[in-house]
């Protein structure tokens, strides 16, 4: 048993192993519930659709790649002051990943209102 001063409750952990102390389960129960809370983050934020390796070595290494790419869009989202989401922002940059265009300027002519169809000649399926 064990008594969260924070929470004011008490906790009891079930175990077989005997030899270590409430403290410590708890403290290990803690951290694994930290690790369970990153990998829906992982899923939701990072754009890993597969594993190319299936080493530790390959899957860390993916993992960190990602990670690096979403640091760099949010710091890339901070300084050119962008209003939109990091999940736009990296839709607009998978896109035009290959055409030569400012980043500013890509994010500028995404929201541009010309760009949009001019109902007036666009035939309507209802209106016969």
């Amino acid at each position: 048993m064990y008594f969260d001063a924070e929470k004011e409750s008490r906790l009891t952990f079930l175990t077989n192993n005997f030899s270590l102390l409430p403290l410590l389960i708890a403290q290990l129960d803690r951290v694994r519930r930290q690790v369970e809370l990153f990998f829906p983050w992982i899923k939701q934020h990072l754009r890993i659709k597969a594993f190319y390796g299936t080493s530790e070595n390959a899957v860390k290494s993916q993992v960190w790649a990602a990670l690096a790419a979403y640091v760099l869009v949010a710091i890339a989202k901070r300084q050119l002051g962008l209003d939109m989401s990091l999940y736009q922002i990296l839709e607009i940059l998978s896109v035009t990943i290959f055409e030569k265009t400012s980043i500013l300027g890509g994010f500028c002519n995404f929201n541009d209102p010309s760009t949009d169809v001019d109902t007036d000649i666009q035939l309507s399926l209802f209106d016969l």
